[in-house]
Parts: C-alpha cells; structure tokens; sequence
C-alpha cells in the first residue's frame, strides 16, 4: 500500500508540470485509479499509452507484453531479457514520463521456468524503470526463489492471484497470498478483486483485514463460479462498487487499476466505460 508521503508526492507531481506536459491527475474523489496496460493488449507501448491519455487515465502497471518481444521462442526470450541493454527501461520510463502518466509498478510475472538470471533481471529492469513495485502472477514455489533478489533489490513484489483453486502451486486462496507473506518482508498482494470474487471468496471483507499488505487492486467484473465469465463492469457480480467505496471512505492508499478481459469492440471505448462506471461510482 502506498504510504501517505508517497500518496502526497503523487498528487503534488500529478499537479504539476514536465518538460511542458501537464501530468494527468490519478486521484479520483481520493482514490488513485489506473489501469493494467494488459488491458490494451492489442496494442502497441506507444498506442497503448495514446490510449490512457485518450481515456484520461494518469497511473499505469506496466504489463510485460508491452515490453517484451511477442513473436519469440522460450529461450529467445530468456536470452532478451538477460541481454536488452537498461537504457532500453530507461526509454519505457521516459515514454510515461513524456505522456503525463504515472509509472507505478512493473508486471514481470515470475514463473517455475526462470532461471536465477532472469529473476534478477526483472529487478533490474523495475529499477531501470524507476519505479518500487513489481506485480507478478506467478507461482508459489517461483515466490520461494524470487523471495531473496526481493531482499537483495529491496523492491517489493506483490502477487497476484486468479480463480484456481485446484492447484496448490498457484495463487488463488488467502492461504496462498499468506504463505508469499511468511516469505518475505518484500512480499505483498496484488488483489485481482474479479479473480478473487469468482474463487469464492469476499474482496471487501479481505481488503478490510490485509490492507496494509496490498499494494494494488484489478479492477474487473467477473461471475462465478471459478470459471464465470469477465462481464462488462456493473453487469457482473464481484462487488465492485463497495471495494471502491471502502477506499474512498478509510482513504486506504491503494491504487485501483482497471484491468479490461471481457469481450467487446473497441479498447479504448470499454476502457472508457470502465473509467466512468468507476467514476460514477465514487462520485
């Protein structure tokens, strides 16, 4: 979670002026909302941060799809990592920067076939980048081998969960958050509230007792059960609306970050709708 100094820094910078660009402001009615590049997946970076400035949207976490090379093998992309030089981070960074856009967390989703390399590249990269946060979907018995470059790097790395309670490696039930927690004092929780609302469980009542260890919010609207679809925001049955007004009432610095997978025409269009429905809804 962010702290009350940060949150502050966040909104004096958000009201200033770089290089000539206004920043675009994140805070809405005291929330912080952003969104996961994932959501404009079928987009380039560059298209992609056109689309946060066309919506209006001033926070991203970065999806690493939006930095990485698609079109390449297992172990291409193992040898990409390992060998882009930092100044190619440092050019993604600038990119936000230039756009007005806050860079709040890298999304660099550690898994079971990385190697310690790549692991500790991911760090490098987040720093390059300059930002304090990776966001990961990854795996618990990856988290056991992330948990010392996490100490080594001091950059907080939070897990995010989906709707698979079947598997025991993967994160999805409050145990598995809680076991990455026992890891590492770096570890913390990216609460995927769709994921989360479809396994069965009540986002409200777990952001209400593991605040202090979220470092961000998913904001999507999913059925249940595990398996239910992604829905159009209101059309869903995950409680959205009281997840956003508990930030608002106990000003909880916790970024909500939309994160657009139903199915619809145009991205920037539904990301639109998703914005104004949360604007609507802590107005």
């Amino acid at each position: 979670m962010v702290s009350r100094r940060e949150f502050t820094a966040i909104a004096l910078g958000a009201a200033a002026t770089a290089k000539g660009a206004a920043k675009i402001d994140p805070n809405v009615h005291g929330v912080m909302v952003g969104a996961q590049s994932y959501s404009f997946r079928d987009m380039p970076l560059d298209k992609a941060i056109a689309g946060y400035k066309e919506v209006g949207l001033g926070l991203c976490e970065l999806w690493q799809g939006h930095v990485e090379p698609h079109d390449t093998g297992r172990e291409a992309l193992r040898q990409w990592r390992l060998e882009t030089p930092l100044d190619h981070f440092k050019n993604v960074r600038k990119q936000f920067d230039d756009a007005g856009i806050l860079l709040y967390a890298y999304n660099y989703s550690f898994n079971d076939s990385f190697t310690d390399e790549e692991i500790d590249r991911g760090f490098l990269m987040t720093k390059a980048m300059g930002v304090k946060y990776i966001t990961a979907s990854s795996t618990l018995k990856a988290a056991k081998r992330v948990a010392p470059f996490a100490e080594k790097h001091k950059i907080t790395v939070a897990m995010h969960g989906h709707s698979n309670i079947t598997d025991p490696n993967q994160f999805a039930k409050p145990e598995s958050f809680e076991a990455a927690l026992a890891m590492s004092k770096w570890f913390a929780i990216n609460l995927d509230i769709g994921h989360f609302y479809a396994a069965g469980y009540d986002p409200v009542d777990y952001i209400q007792r593991l605040h202090q260890h979220i470092v961000t919010l998913h904001i999507k609207d999913r059925k249940r059960p595990a398996d239910g679809a992604n829905m159009p925001f209101g059309e869903g049955e995950t409680p959205i609306k009281p997840v956003l007004q508990l930030l608002k009432k106990t000003k909880w610095k916790i970024p909500a970050n939309i994160e657009y997978e139903y199915k619809g025409a145009d991205t920037v269009a539904e990301v639109k709708k998703c914005y104004q429905y949360i604007k609507d809804t802590l107005a």
